[in-house]
């Protein structure tokens, strides 16, 4: 398989493995107790699951070393590092953009493989990292008729400085600069497919009941967001101005 796409493997994989320091920052934000407990507790369940069928298809089709997917798993597990937002408004912007570019990533991944079980599989994590994506972006709605200038006060912040989990795991820069040649996550893939849909389902551009600082905190928000795009479609370009010289012309 081309590299990106072992990457791609690769990181989706050792950022399941990572949960037990993501339940623990669910709990930290929200708690551990009533209905928010009886969530993280089942989602932590949920999550379990996706590393475990991802490995048990690495581990018999052979398409990952496992020897190095071990020592992978005991690099970022014992480092223990996880995105730790500062407050549980912050953590439901930030787990909603986090969600949907799992979803992404796994669902892209699915589709760049030739391989019918891991695609089933990897389809499959898909769909319930999207389930899990609108849980928490229908909260984050809910939050924002609560308190509108205070959730756009917290999305700049995180939008502003939001990166996929993976920061721990060996190689990571490597890993994340092929899985983007291979067109699976990239800076265009997050604005088109994560950020700037996400922000329109939330009509950030639309409110009208925010007091002066939020209502710059969204300008200066919305203002990134085209620097996003901007940048993320000039990369785009890029990579796919490569691959047509490296392709070979008929003829």
């Amino acid at each position: 398989m081309p590299s990106g796409v072992l990457s791609a493997i690769f990181v989706n994989l050792l950022t399941e493995d990572n949960l037990p320091y993501y339940t623990r920052a669910l709990g930290t934000a929200f708690g551990a107790e009533g209905s928010w407990g009886e969530w993280m507790c089942r989602w932590t369940a949920e999550e379990g699951r996706h590393s475990i069928v991802l490995r048990d298809w690495v581990t018999v089709s052979r398409i990952l070393d496992p020897v190095a997917l071990e020592r992978g798993r005991m690099q970022q597990v014992s480092c223990g590092v996880a995105p730790d937002p500062w407050s549980a408004e912050a953590t439901l912007v930030y787990v909603a953009l986090q969600e949907l570019a799992t979803r992404v990533a796994h669902f892209n991944t699915a589709k760049a493989l030739d391989d019918e079980a891991g695609y089933e599989i990897m389809k499959r994590v898909a769909a319930d990292e999207n389930l899990h994506f609108l849980f928490y972006r229908d909260l984050t709605r809910a939050a924002i008729e609560v308190d509108p200038s205070l959730m756009v006060n917290v999305m700049e912040r995180v939008v502003g400085a939001f990166a996929m989990p993976g920061t721990g795991i060996a190689g990571f820069s490597g890993h994340t600069s092929a899985i983007a040649d291979a067109g699976i996550y990239s800076l265009a893939v997050y604005h088109d497919q994560v950020l700037a849909p996400t922000l329109r389902y939330w009509q950030v551009d639309e409110l009208s009941n925010l007091d002066a600082e939020a209502s710059q905190a969204r300008d200066r928000m919305l203002a990134h967001v085209k620097r996003v795009g901007r940048i993320g479609e000039r990369a785009e370009q890029q990579r796919l101005q490569r691959q047509a010289e490296m392709t070979p012309s008929k003829g």
